[in-house]
């Protein structure tokens, strides 16, 4: 019988269901995978994780804290109304680890920032509610880019998370810590935020489902905002029916959310299983060719073979503003981050440093809790925003935006659904592209575009290529579907039916892989 960390979501429900296993025996199972691969202390309720340098070199630090002592609670109290007889929901006990920028009460959220060390929040998100109201167990929250903003989740305060398909290389970002604890199987399930492809990309790093819904029908209240018209909370899973089940219990219209699509999200597994035949499969000219590595061109175009295979229609459609997309979110993000961060100010709650007046506390204490990417794209929104520039910068992008969503109308009146690679690169190594913001940026251009337009948008596993930095390394290579507005099920078909044909073990090989598991 396989490790019980090994199984999927799904394969983990139906064992539950069966009797064979208890919620407690899964959640033990996962918090001892943990407690072995990730550098926590596992000590008592709460294990927080080491400090940064006394993390060990086969450590993945995909969490921030384990609320291992809530987790254990929540399921003997599955089990206990599971032998009483009750009804469970359908993922009832199985394990789940939580973006740390979903508010938690009783539990840290923390944003990867120093700005939000310690913080205890007096209430749950959206999200965490109704993950627990479908007895779901959270395990602890996980490791992001500082306020979601990164590609690699190098720029946490509380130290980088390592790819667990190579332990030198990058899981991605912001949201690398919820990938890589999937991908280290340390839980079946996890939740991430996209804002530009920070779901999407961690995936295809990190050989992951990863699922950006349409913008709306998930609630943003009780995530904290990066950018509030493009932040979206979704799932990563091992499989394609697993990250559906999953969304299918958090897409909920909340009014509280004055975003909120007010829309019956469709049902994003009645149809799952009607494959591709018929389909018109749309390969997007602007999101391929120059900037993108052999490798990960060789594995898409052997997805769209493989799509022909499977009796879809292979059909050329263009995006042409689809190459200002990145210049224009690198502007509308910024501008939102500035409006969203100037709530932290050391007066209404996170980190104060004081100062002799209120001007010089506001700023020492920005300056001390911000890093330097959060401080990068707060300064590139305030001058974008600022009187004399606005027009220029923000107006501007603005208005780029319409236009791509504009061609994805378009687009979509000659294809059913588009694909694309979802990275333009396999992981790349820890470092090296720090020190060059612009570099790391060109990580999110075939993402950026989805999100600009709020098209619901998926990352799931092609295939493996190989690392142009070191001959003989194979990584992960994602393939990226999108769909039109509040489609989400069908972009959940074409993937299950490529997934089904292609055929993908999630779980990480190689030399400089985290340790497996029997």
């Amino acid at each position: 019988m396989a490790a019980l960390t090994a199984l999927t979501a799904t394969e983990l429900s139906e064992r539950l269901g069966r009797g064979e296993v208890s919620a407690r025996e899964v959640v033990d199972a996962h918090l001892d995978r943990i407690a072995a691969t990730d550098g926590v202390v596992a000590d008592g309720a709460v294990w927080a994780t080491k400090p940064a340098g006394d993390l060990g070199d086969d450590e993945v630090h995909a969490f921030l804290h384990v609320t291992a002592g809530a987790a254990r609670a929540h399921a003997d109290d599955i089990d206990a109304r599971r032998a009483a007889g009750e009804q469970l929901g359908a993922l009832a006990g199985v394990p789940l680890a939580l973006k740390d920028i979903l508010t938690t009460r009783g539990a840290p959220t923390t944003c990867g920032s120093r700005m939000l060390e310690g913080w205890v929040p007096p209430y749950d998100a959206t999200v965490t509610e109704l993950l627990r109201d479908a007895d779901v167990v959270v395990l602890g929250k996980t490791n992001m880019d500082e306020f979601a903003m990164g590609s690699s989740t190098e720029n946490s305060a509380f130290g980088d998370t390592r790819n667990p398909w190579d332990l030198d290389r990058v899981p991605g970002g912001s949201s690398g810590g919820s990938a890589a604890a999937v991908a280290a199987l340390q839980a079946p399930l996890s939740i991430g935020t996209d804002t530009g492809g920070s779901i999407r990309q961690p995936a295809a790093l990190t050989g992951l489902v990863g699922v950006k819904p349409t913008y709306g029908t998930v609630s943003r209240r009780g995530l904290v905002a990066f950018a509030s018209s493009l932040d979206q909370a979704g799932p990563f899973a091992r499989t394609v029916e697993d990250a559906a089940q999953l969304l299918a219990l958090i897409q909920r219209h909340d009014p509280r959310d004055s975003t909120s699509v007010p829309d019956t999200p469709p049902d994003l597994l009645a149809h799952l299983r009607d494959g591709v035949d018929g389909l018109r499969i749309g390969v997007v000219t602007e999101l391929q060719g120059e900037g993108y590595e052999p490798g990960v061109e060789a594995t898409f175009r052997a997805t769209l073979e493989r799509f022909e295979r499977l009796g879809a229609t292979i059909v050329e459609v263009s995006l042409p503003h689809a190459p200002y997309g990145l210049p224009a979110y690198y502007l509308i993000a910024p501008s939102e981050c500035s409006s969203n961060l100037a709530r932290f100010d050391g007066v209404r709650y996170g980190l104060r440093v004081d100062a002799p007046t209120a001007e010089e506390m506001n700023a020492a204490t920005r300056a001390a809790g911000f890093g330097p990417e959060v401080k990068r794209r707060i300064m590139i929104g305030t001058h974008a925003l600022s009187s004399g520039y606005y027009d220029a910068y923000y107006l501007q992008a603005s208005k780029v935006r319409t236009l791509i969503a504009r061609d994805f109308r378009a687009a979509f009146e000659q294809a059913d659904v588009l694909v694309s690679p979802t990275s333009p690169s396999v992981a790349f190594g820890l470092g090296t592209k720090t020190a060059d913001p612009i570099a790391m940026y060109l990580n999110d251009v075939a993402t950026v575009p989805a999100s600009l337009a709020g098209t619901p948008a998926l990352s799931l596993p092609a295939g493996l290529a190989e690392a142009p930095d070191a001959p003989g390394t194979a990584l992960p290579v994602g393939l990226q579907v999108m769909a039109p507005l509040l489609r989400d099920d069908l972009m959940f078909r074409v993937a299950w039916a490529f997934e089904q044909d292609r055929g993908f073990a999630a779980i990480p090989t190689g030399p400089r892989a985290v340790e497996g598991v029997a």
